[in-house]
């Protein structure tokens, strides 16, 4: 969501975003609503239908096209987690 301000994008000398699978995303966000925050399935599946997923569609799946790198599988994807790693510390070390 960050990537959509312009003013905030040229202040980055790398974007990165890292996408996750909507279902992985809905599980994570289901389990955390009911442990944490007491919710019923029926109503985290409301929310999600009724806003979270539009406002995801029409936000954050938009704002991909601003980054550099998009990292597939979300933070289980270590090979691009070592390129960016790798990246990094060249970039520190100029």
């Amino acid at each position: 969501l960050i990537f959509v301000e312009p003013a905030l994008r040229e202040m980055m000398d790398m974007r990165i975003f890292v996408d996750t699978d909507a279902d992985i995303r809905f599980i994570r966000r289901l389990r955390r609503d009911m442990v944490e925050r007491g919710r019923t399935l029926d109503s985290v599946v409301k929310q999600y239908l009724s806003t979270v997923r539009p406002m995801h569609m029409e936000f954050v799946e938009p704002s991909k096209r601003y980054a550099d790198i998009i990292v597939p599988q979300g933070g289980d994807n270590r090979v691009a987690m070592e390129m960016i790693v790798s990246r990094i510390r060249a970039v520190l070390n100029e």
